[in-house]
């Protein structure tokens, strides 16, 4: 795992840098604007960003609602992947939503990324069923994961 890296909790001044990313990493992304949402009026929304020399190179989004929490998104930059910051981020993520008592959290993963599915399970998901036509870019089926806090 990286050493130099930071975890924190996202800013409002993070949007373009997180949304940078997210256009990189993901085929249908969210807009800059959802971003804002998430940051001044979600009041469910937590984010959490990976940065190695004040440059972000990942972020973790999760809704935290009545005890249940919803992972929304996870990215890392290509340039940063193989060095456990997805790890970094799952793990900080977990840990806020201890500290808020949360009980439960789920994610959707694509059913064809395999080593998204090996860092959830190592962390200790389960697989909970799938959710047919799931991703609007191709209508991949999405492998619902869940784990108790």
């Amino acid at each position: 795992m990286a050493t130099n890296v930071r975890y924190r909790k996202m800013t409002p001044a993070d949007v373009k840098a997180v949304h940078a990313i997210e256009v990189a990493v993901f085929a249908a992304p969210w807009t800059e604007e959802s971003f804002h949402y998430e940051m001044n009026e979600n009041q469910y929304a937590s984010y959490v960003v990976a940065e190695v020399d004040n440059e972000i190179i990942g972020f973790c989004g999760m809704w935290m609602v009545f005890g249940d929490v919803q992972i929304t998104n996870v990215a890392v930059l290509e340039k940063a992947r193989g060095l456990g910051i997805g790890e970094g981020l799952m793990q900080t993520a977990m840990a806020t939503a201890k500290a808020h008592a949360m009980e439960n959290m789920s994610l959707e993963v694509r059913v064809s990324n395999h080593v998204a599915q090996g860092l959830y399970r190592k962390l200790g998901f389960q697989d909970g069923g799938i959710r047919k036509g799931y991703y609007t870019d191709n209508q991949e089926d999405a492998l619902v994961m869940w784990v108790n806090l």
